[in-house]
């Protein structure tokens, strides 16, 4: 069965900043475009950024210039790196196998940023 497992979520003041990482078990990871989406409770799953096969990068626009999505793919594992973190940030941060519909999906990892 196929695990991802995001770890890095935390409490952090504004400003301040995280680093998630998502590690993939029994899965080919390298041919798997990969992504972190986010949630808040009552509202939508959003894309925040995604990481093709070949490293080309995307974000949405309130988190560019602050977050940076990269994948290792010797560790099976993509990381987001969150700085200039902002309390409209906080949510459950999830990481996605599978392109615009992914086909895998962590347990996700809670952020909250405090003002």
């Amino acid at each position: 069965q196929v695990q991802l497992v995001e770890s890095g979520g935390g409490l952090v003041q504004a400003g301040g900043s995280l680093r998630l990482s998502c590690v993939a078990s029994r899965i080919f990871f390298d041919v798997y475009d990969m992504a972190w989406y986010r949630q808040v409770s009552g509202k939508q799953r959003e894309l925040v950024a995604s990481i093709t096969t070949d490293g080309r990068t995307n974000y949405i626009d309130s988190v560019k210039g602050r977050f940076t999505i990269s994948r290792d793919n010797a560790k099976k594992t993509e990381y987001l790196q969150m700085n200039d973190l902002k309390p409209e940030d906080t949510a459950v941060y999830y990481c996605a196998a599978g392109g615009p519909r992914p086909d895998y999906w962590g347990q996700g990892t809670q952020v909250t940023v405090s003002s």
